[in-house]
């Protein structure tokens, strides 16, 4: 089972588990994504998946959705809301939708003894680190959003709810996925206005926006703006598939294992610029703005954790992100007009 099947990176998930041989259900009410996305799905893989539009914050429609499916074997929690600047405007909407909603699903899991379950957390439950590259045993910083918040205090939930459990879970903490499918069939697509960096650049790029704004260049950085560690989407999607399998097969040492996914390098948001520009040919309109509220002026991984424990590596660069980025754009777009 599949939360948040139908948004980015649950999308991109599915098709992995379903390359790996796995019966898959999701469960998306689609606030912030496309029901369109079970066809790109199924053309990728050949597999329609069924889609359960419930909102995982009403307790009697979770239960009723797990006992359609009484034989889960796994569940990976995607379902949540995103958006750092949003979080800050309505910081109630966030407690309440990415709370509840986790708390809901890990009761469903614990009560019937689903073996693994898979948390979608996130690199800002480190806050603003003192030391780069950041560890798992990176100590936690106050969260800069309200977010943030909701990702410590759910990954702070699983592990107490799954002390003495059956039920073996993975917080994979990720930084910032991006990219596409290679095949160009599936990719960012959401339903509320674009906030991550690459999709407002390839927007950009494609003349639905004017210009990209730089939040702020005057950061301690190499050159002023913010740095972040771009990880492929189709690298993401196969760490949730390998953290799924190491729970099934017994390796986790603990009943919540806590694993950085990252490519270990930080990028500036010039230098993703930059890429893009080099990748695709395209001048892109930018210009610099003042700084967000709420934003970290530099963070990436060290990867080793998830190296040793799941065999994950990535295998896609930050060209290979605004590659695909790009060519999902002008596919999505020729198909909308």
């Amino acid at each position: 089972m599949v939360t948040g099947g139908m948004g980015y990176i649950g999308s991109h998930t599915l098709v992995v588990l379903i390359e790996a041989g796995y019966d898959v259900v999701s469960i998306d009410n689609l606030s912030n994504s496309d029901l369109n996305v079970i066809g790109q799905i199924e053309k990728i893989t050949g597999v329609h998946v069924e889609n359960l539009n419930i909102d995982l914050c009403d307790v009697e429609a979770v239960a009723i959705a797990f006992d359609k499916h009484p034989d889960i074997v796994g569940v990976i929690h995607f379902a949540a809301y995103k958006a750092v600047g949003e979080s800050v405007e309505h910081p109630l909407m966030y407690y309440r939708n990415n709370l509840v909603s986790l708390i809901n699903v890990i009761q469903e899991v614990k009560s019937r003894g689903i073996p693994c379950m898979v948390y979608s957390s996130s690199c800002t439950v480190y806050g603003v680190p003192d030391k780069l590259p950041v560890t798992e045993l990176t100590p936690l910083k106050p969260a800069e959003s309200p977010y943030g918040q909701t990702k410590q205090m759910g990954e702070q939930i699983l592990l107490d709810a799954l002390k003495g459990s059956k039920t073996q879970g993975v917080s994979l903490r990720y930084f910032n996925p991006a990219g596409a499918h290679p095949t160009g069939l599936m990719g960012e697509s959401p339903v509320n206005v674009a906030l991550n960096l690459v999709p407002v650049i390839t927007e950009t790029a494609a003349g639905l926006r004017d210009e990209v704004v730089v939040f702020g260049d005057d950061y301690e950085t190499r050159d002023g703006t913010c740095v972040r560690d771009y990880v492929h989407v189709m690298d993401i999607a196969r760490a949730h598939k390998l953290a799924l399998e190491a729970a099934m097969a017994g390796k986790l040492s603990s009943p919540v294992e806590t694993i950085n996914m990252g490519i270990g390098q930080g990028v500036t948001v010039m230098e993703v610029i930059l890429a893009f520009q080099k990748t695709s040919g395209v001048d892109l309109n930018y210009h610099i703005g003042p700084a967000r509220p709420g934003d970290v002026p530099a963070i990436y991984a060290d990867y080793s954790k998830a190296a040793s424990l799941l065999g994950w590596e990535p295998k896609f660069t930050i060209d290979d992100i605004m590659k695909t980025a790009w060519v999902w754009e002008l596919k999505r777009r020729k198909q909308l007009t």
